[in-house]
């Protein structure tokens, strides 16, 4: 099967360098000019992977990938930004929009193609069987006996789910529960966790409910 990459620029001569050089590692490609046609192209090809431009007309790249993870069709699409916009803030807000990866421009394609193939190689791997163990006292999770550290909100995050496993956990209990009411925060918030905990613990554990919450799948 030859997997689908959308490339999302508005530079032609970005979109083509890219485009013939992973067209020639086997991949199927789609491109996209701006994030509106992005969104179109997507939902039509339903892509394995998204290369994402920051700076974009009509839409920019983050309000593009926040888009794109509210659609059913690329909500666990991976995405990764490819963008001139280098500095620390504009990478965080490409990975609190939802994308998994940041790389910097000038493209060193060497690299990219070595990202890419790193990122199908994980689409083709089974997902295995994993004992989860959770230490409370290291803000850790144990899979299989490899220990990994939470930042602090992922642990609460994980720790409310796995307290009650099969339980639906409604966004809004939480938000309460995790980030208390008082807290004001963003509406992918949860989405951005969840994803990252899906990371480092594997997809098949945390369910999505759509239009109502999360649960916990042993």
């Amino acid at each position: 099967m030859a997997y689908r990459i959308l490339l999302v620029d508005d530079e032609p001569d970005i979109l083509e360098f890219v485009g013939y050089n992973l067209s020639k590692e086997g991949y199927q490609i789609f491109t996209a000019p701006d994030g509106e046609e992005a969104l179109r192209v997507a939902r039509e090809c339903r892509p394995h992977l998204i290369l994402l431009d920051m700076m974009m007309p009509k839409m920019d790249g983050v309000q593009t990938c926040l888009a794109l993870r509210q659609m059913p069709e690329t909500a666990d699409t991976r995405i990764v930004f490819l963008s001139a916009l280098g500095e620390e803030d504009n990478q965080l807000s490409g990975f609190d929009a939802g994308a998994d990866d940041y790389i910097s421009k000038p493209i060193r394609m060497n690299l990219l193609k070595s990202r890419v193939n790193a990122i199908m190689r994980r689409i083709e791997e089974p997902a295995e069987q994993c004992e989860i163990e959770l230490c409370r006292e290291r803000h850790s999770v144990v899979c299989n006996g490899c220990e990994t550290v939470l930042p602090r909100k992922e642990f609460a995050l994980f720790d409310l789910l796995f307290s009650e496993p099969d339980r639906l956990f409604s966004r809004e209990e939480i938000y309460s529960r995790v980030w208390g009411s008082e807290v004001v925060v963003g509406d992918r918030t949860i989405d951005v966790h969840i994803r990252r905990l899906r990371r480092k613990i594997g997809n098949e554990h945390i369910v999505t409910v759509k239009g109502m919450g999360y649960r916990f799948r042993k």
